[in-house]
């Protein structure tokens, strides 16, 4: 699979182009362009707003931008703070919302908050001391400044995990819960009912939705949550947690024959201690993962894993925020659609009638 080809960008910056030199270029009054270009577009027809970001493009023009934010407490940057920049998916989502803030003329300033609470707010604080036109965050955690941010004017969206009580929040991503139920339903399908489950911390909102999907459909199949052993230890690498929790199933007299790790990164850790203890991961266990990370196809084509391509992500937040900003935001949840990547042996099994 070859890497996917680096696009170019939109603009070329040119310091000495002036605001009267898109105006002249454009045709239009100096006033009218600064407006246009300051995002007040309401006197203008649609063809000088045309004309005007056609005259930007062609010239290079880059606004002044330190002016601009200061003037409307509000600047072209968007912050985006990912929970483990570390995690392949995470960094592929934040990638995608990079270019979708680029074609809109944003820039966007990137930060890790490595699941820490106190590193998130002295984000969030930064985000404020520079006017940030929004704050996006990969992966919350619950923290002090981020309620005082949800009741504030800034604009917040959550991406992939929602926020920590799910309540007076944007979202886009995964619909986590659902995503739960159509596993179990997949395993279900196939007559896998021997299942385990690992997890990281449960007091993130997508690994609690996710197990709760989970339990809730195999309860309906009759097999209850008492009936589905767990495997945890604390810690934020996901890595080590899968790779130390899988012991806890290596170590009974009757394993699970399917471990659903409720990320992928788990799943990989759990896959090398099984491998080290000598077992087959494909013929002894089945393993799935959620996320679909991007590096599967490449180094876990052993892993069955559902999750959103990482593509949609930017797409949908940059419509999102745009809603936002134009007041009439979504009053829902903005799911993307999820879509499993399974191993061969599996995807070759014949469902149970």
């Amino acid at each position: 699979m070859p890497p996917s080809p680096r696009r170019k960008q939109k603009h070329t910056t040119n310091s000495k182009v002036s605001l009267a030199m898109v105006a002249a270029h454009a045709k239009v009054s100096t006033a009218t362009a600064s407006r246009i270009i300051n995002g007040i577009t309401n006197k203008a027809s649609e063809q000088t707003i045309l004309q005007v970001k056609k005259a930007v493009e062609e010239l290079g023009y880059r606004p002044a931008s330190i002016g601009r934010a200061l003037r409307c407490q509000e600047s072209r940057m968007v912050g985006v703070l990912a929970a483990s920049l570390a995690n392949p998916t995470m960094s592929a989502i934040a990638s995608s919302i990079e270019w979708a803030l680029r074609d809109e003329g944003y820039i966007m300033s990137l930060c890790d908050t490595h699941e820490e609470a106190k590193i998130q707010d002295e984000y969030l604080r930064e985000m404020q001391s520079q006017l940030a036109r929004a704050v996006v965050i990969i992966g919350a955690v619950q923290s002090e400044l981020l309620t005082d941010y949800r009741n504030s004017d800034t604009t917040l969206l959550f991406i992939n995990r929602p926020a920590p009580d799910q309540k007076n929040s944007y979202y886009v991503g995964i619909n986590n819960y659902q995503a739960g139920v159509d596993v179990a339903n997949l395993l279900l399908q196939h007559g896998k009912k021997n299942i385990g489950i690992i997890h990281a911390s449960l007091s993130f909102t997508a690994a609690a939705e996710r197990r709760r999907g989970l339990l809730d459909r195999l309860s309906e199949a009759g097999i209850y949550p008492d009936d589905v052993p767990h495997a945890h230890i604390e810690g934020l690498n996901h890595l080590e947690v899968g790779y130390k929790s899988m012991q806890t199933f290596l170590d009974m007299p009757k394993r699970p024959n399917v471990i659903v790790c409720l990320s992928d990164m788990l799943a990989y850790g759990a896959y090398r201690l099984t491998q080290e203890a000598g077992l087959d991961p494909l013929e002894d266990i089945t393993f799935f993962g959620f996320d679909d990370n991007p590096l599967n196809p490449w180094i876990a084509s052993w892993l069955n894993s559902v999750g959103v391509p990482a593509s949609l992500y930017g797409p949908a937040t940059m419509v999102t925020l745009k809603a936002i900003w134009n007041h009439s935001p979504p009053t829902e949840p903005v799911y993307l659609p999820h879509q499993f990547r399974l191993n061969k042996e599996f995807s070759l099994l014949p469902p149970k009638k």
